[in-house]
């Protein structure tokens, strides 16, 4: 899709100015409270609601060759709590994409979080936390559409396929491998499912999605 940016940050971020900092009792995102952020949308709009499964509650985002992303525009400290937490599960991959082309950036999931790096709103960095279709695991690469935002594949193809996985990033880590430096704090954070590129579709779900202090992997459903 062409987002030239974090989906949400050209025109989100310069919007954060007056954001206040998340007190670390406010770092705990429920479904529910997720599902009441704000929506961007890009290509029509990913279905996103609050469902119960397999006995919790967690948020789906169904795209059927839509794009759209909920986003929270907040400052967080991460000299206090660098580790991002979630669970995610997706029904399927996108076969035969390549995920460095602009008609082959579509993901079953997405987990975004991004960065303020001067004054002008395109001047932001975002890491995009995939589950990858085809490009390996581990492996890292700019969006198609600019550089200020890197690609880094947690999981890739359908080996988990309809399995809970928990993930834990360590938000400072992951800056210093992609942008060469470590940030003292965020900007923002978003997740989507999409597959407006390529017409494909795709349904994902998450849950836990939390910054700690600790580097334990949440307790998915």
């Amino acid at each position: 899709m062409n987002r030239p940016l974090f989906p949400c940050c050209l025109m989100m971020l310069t919007t954060l100015v007056a954001a206040p900092a998340i007190a670390e009792d406010d770092l705990y995102f429920s479904p529910d409270a997720i599902h009441a952020w704000p929506t961007r949308s890009f290509e029509g709009e990913t279905e996103y609601r609050v469902i119960e499964r397999e006995g919790a509650r967690v948020l789906q985002a169904r795209a059927r060759q839509q794009a759209s992303a909920k986003y929270l525009e907040r400052e967080i400290d991460l000299s206090e709590t660098p580790y991002l937490h979630w669970c995610w599960q997706v029904s399927g991959i996108h076969e035969g994409l390549d995920e460095t082309r602009k008609s082959g950036d579509d993901y079953p999931a997405r987990v975004y979080v991004a960065r303020k790096t001067g004054l002008l709103p395109w001047q932001v960095e975002s890491v995009n936390y995939v589950w990858a279709s085809n490009q390996p695991a581990g492996s890292d690469w700019p969006n198609a559409f600019t550089s200020r935002a890197r690609l880094l594949a947690l999981q890739s193809g359908d080996a988990r396929v309809g399995e809970w996985v928990a993930e834990v990033r360590d938000i400072r880590e992951d800056y210093q491998r992609l942008f060469g430096n470590r940030p003292d704090h965020i900007d923002g954070l978003a997740l989507m499912s999409d597959g407006d590129n390529a017409g494909v579709d795709a349904t994902s779900w998450f849950s836990h999605l939390a910054f700690s202090a600790s580097s334990e992997p949440p307790d998915c459903p």
